[in-house]
């Protein structure tokens, strides 16, 4: 039996509110100052390492846990915290950073949110759409365009790959990433851009070899460069209508192995076509709460083309705070409340960047493009999502340390000889 039955009075919250929040990547700071300027509260953090970027945080109580992404070390370690913070009289909020960490709070929902309030689509719901098959199924339904895909049984060992007739380079990826978190290969990387057959049976092999016992998808490259790449991160009522909808194109991107495709540089771009695409696919299926949408332009007709959806705010969520929507307090105000804001504009001007202007001049061609993100830097409307002028000493200097380590990256996988696999 749940003990969050009786909502608090707004007024309160400022008191009452405890966010802990799961995972240390980078919407995890992003949560953290959303919910410092909506309520001036401090979030608990737990960390499976100590990612001091986060925990030398003046806003934060970080505990580091380990095993924390298995289930049976998660799941108890929550409910004891939040049976003591409610026994102190206060409102625990849970979110999850990463997709391993949402699926497992989706997945134990029903025990959780007895403690929590738990911002998540149930997991009947988050295990089907997160699954790239079912998630291209359903958008032939709604007549959403999607790259070419095969997809190759992991879990059978007698099954062989299968490249579709795709032009090389191709795409391959695993269709579940939270279940591909804990599978060990050689050479792992997020998505994979294969060259030819043989490094595609090599890689379809070693996940075939491991514990890994999803699929492979396999999909045609759709032609462009990194400034193609479109993001959505929205958010809808019990309804089904949109609170906010704070869409971005993506300018460069990370082309570290364990990284590629998070962004680096978004700038905002409120494309209607995507927009209406991303409502329908959450109104068709019953989605309520907070999405993110990866999205590729096809210069060959002038397609948007759906990548997937993940069923929490994305690792580049800061840039919806950037925006001028605070995404924690549309979560709070929705579930611990039960009241909407109404319809907000995600549209102060922004520039999204996790690398510093040394990297733009070097990796971004488009000669406007470029001009336009290096005038933010000079303007103050480009900004790290981990700086904060209010944060302490300790906490920007490990920021900034992540900041220019970006140099040595992009120096490495874009601009070395690694680069050729990796772009």
């Amino acid at each position: 039996m749940s003990m969050l039955s009786v909502a608090p009075d707004e007024r309160d919250l400022p008191r009452l509110l405890q966010p802990v929040i799961v995972g240390s990547d980078f919407s995890c700071y992003a949560f953290v100052r959303c919910f410092q300027e909506a309520y001036g509260v401090r979030s608990i953090v737990l960390g499976s390492a100590d990612v001091k970027s986060v925990s030398r945080s003046r806003f934060v109580d970080y505990r580091v846990v380990s095993d924390l992404d298995q289930a049976d070390t998660m799941v108890p370690l929550l409910m004891d915290m939040g049976e003591r913070l409610i026994n102190e009289g206060k409102v625990p909020f849970l979110v999850g950073c990463g997709d391993h960490y949402a699926r497992l709070i989706s997945e134990h929902k029903a025990t959780l949110q007895q403690r929590f309030h738990v911002p998540y689509i149930d997991f009947d719901l988050l295990d089907e759409i997160t699954q790239k098959e079912n998630f291209y199924k359903i958008c032939d339904e709604v007549g959403i365009p999607y790259p070419r895909t095969v997809f190759l049984d992991c879990a059978d060992p007698a099954a062989t790959v299968d490249d579709g007739g795709f032009d090389y380079p191709l795409i391959a990826k695993p269709s579940n990433s939270a279940a591909y978190h804990y599978a060990e290969i050689p050479n792992k990387k997020k998505v994979f851009l294969v060259h030819d057959r043989d490094e595609l049976a090599s890689i379809f092999e070693s996940l075939q070899a491991s514990t890994y016992d999803r699929s492979l998808i396999v999909q045609e490259f759709v032609p462009g460069d990194d400034t193609q790449i479109r993001i959505l991160s929205a958010y809808t009522d019990a309804q089904g209508d949109p609170v906010f909808m704070c869409g971005g194109r993506v300018i460069l991107e990370d082309h570290a192995p364990g990284a590629i495709g998070n962004p680096a540089i978004i700038i905002p771009e409120r494309n209607r076509k995507v927009m209406e695409d991303a409502l329908r696919f959450m109104r068709h299926v019953g989605y309520h709460g907070m999405a993110n949408f990866d999205v590729k332009f096809d210069e060959r007709d002038g397609s948007y083309r759906f990548f997937e959806i993940n069923t929490r705010p994305g690792r580049s969520s800061a840039f919806v705070r950037q925006a001028g929507v605070n995404f924690a307090k549309v979560m709070v105000d929705d579930l611990v409340l039960g009241k909407s804001q109404g319809r907000l504009d995600a549209d102060e001007p922004f520039v999204y960047t996790t690398v510093p202007p040394y990297v733009v001049r070097r990796s971004v061609a488009d000669e406007a493009l470029r001009r336009q993100v290096l005038d933010a830097f000079r303007d103050g409307t480009a900004a790290f999502p981990l700086y904060w002028n209010r944060d302490g000493a300790s906490q920007h200097f490990w920021a900034s340390l992540t900041y220019y380590h970006q140099i040595s990256k992009f120096k490495k996988y874009v601009w070395g000889p690694e680069a050729k696999n990796y772009a």
